[in-house]
């Protein structure tokens, strides 16, 4: 087996990452550890016939398609998990599990890209409708909420069907001019916003998607526009995260998402699977997130999209079963 340590790259050099050229040769030098040590990852190489010590550039690496984490342990440290996050899916399904070994680096992420995207978190209280995430175990959603909460202003917490007291909350907070966050499940935010009446311009609605078979699915710009007018607010952010990755992107209007420096987002052929796209082509969404060191940071998402030159990104819709042919493939 073609060895690789990484006892040279702490989490440190991930967050600090200022460059494209300090981006690729950090990923380059995680894809030779993880091929080493990620024992589904290296058979899957193996199975594709790749010569770990040929892949030179990003444009070569493969990316794992997302199914393995429902089928399989995917991890590349001999450590115990400290937690294992799991999907939410739907009754019947398979869920996805993402042993993590070491939760600072998790907290390093998600504290590390809200300062990005958002600044100090000590600045805003986080307001939390997410029923469904909430009412399970294993959601790394709730536990990011958990701690933003915990770090932001004194009135942050969650909100799971008392509304009213929402409407109360977030009336208070804007006669206080209080940087206020309301992130929140889809099909909550609709219902608060059928129910109450909010005029709170400054509000920073973050919808995290998803009906959860509550309501029907709505297109993103129908959704927003129902939203907008709910909360009187000029534009509805998002959260693009998942079981699979430690690493978040955020939208601030118009589906339009940018990633963190240790993030990047391509786009594959959605019948060759191992063929990558150029910018503005639709396709599936490749991911590579460094903060996943320690189970596979090169992931082939179930999720629709397409990349633009600066590197922003947006969501079109899934795969259906049959689009999912090529990477069941490569998994069979």
């Amino acid at each position: 087996m073609y060895l690789w340590h990484v006892k040279n790259i702490t989490s440190d050099d991930i967050f600090s990452i200022g460059s494209l050229q300090q981006f690729e040769k950090l990923t380059l030098d995680i894809f030779r550890f993880q091929a080493a040590n990620c024992h589904i990852y290296s058979d899957f190489l193996t199975h594709l016939g790749i010569d770990v010590s040929s892949v030179l550039r990003l444009e070569d690496i493969p990316y794992l398609p997302i199914e393995f984490f429902k089928t399989h342990q995917i991890t590349s440290s001999e450590a115990q998990a400290e937690i294992t996050f799991t999907s939410s899916g739907t009754t019947g399904t398979t869920q996805s599990k993402h042993p993590v070994t070491d939760l600072s680096v998790y907290e390093q992420s998600y504290s590390a890209c809200f300062q990005q995207f958002y600044g100090d978190i000590r600045n805003y209280a986080i307001l939390a409708l997410l029923p469904s995430y909430q009412e399970r175990e294993g959601s790394s959603l709730i536990y990011m909420i958990d701690d933003l909460i915990q770090s932001g202003h004194s009135e942050s917490g969650y909100f799971l069907y008392n509304h009213n007291d929402l409407a109360e909350t977030l009336n208070r907070l804007k006669s206080e001019k209080t940087h206020t966050i309301l992130i929140g499940v889809t099909y909550a935010l609709l219902d608060f916003a059928e129910s109450h009446t909010v005029e709170f311009p400054e509000l920073i609605v973050m919808e995290t998607g998803g009906m959860k078979g509550k309501r029907r699915e709505m297109i993103r710009e129908e959704l927003h526009e129902a939203l907008c007018q709910g909360f009187g607010v000029p534009a509805i952010h998002s959260e693009y995260g998942m079981t699979e990755l430690l690493s978040q992107a955020y939208s601030k209007g118009g589906g339009l998402f940018h990633a963190p420096a240790w993030m990047k987002i391509s786009i594959r052929n959605t019948n060759d699977p191992l063929e990558l796209l150029g910018s503005g082509q639709t396709g599936g969404i490749n991911v590579i997130d460094l903060a996943n060191l320690n189970s596979c940071s090169f992931i082939a998402t179930q999720d629709l999209g397409k990349v633009y030159p600066d590197g922003s990104f947006e969501i079109l819709g899934r795969f259906d079963n049959s689009d999912i042919r090529g990477c069941n493939l490569l998994i069979q």
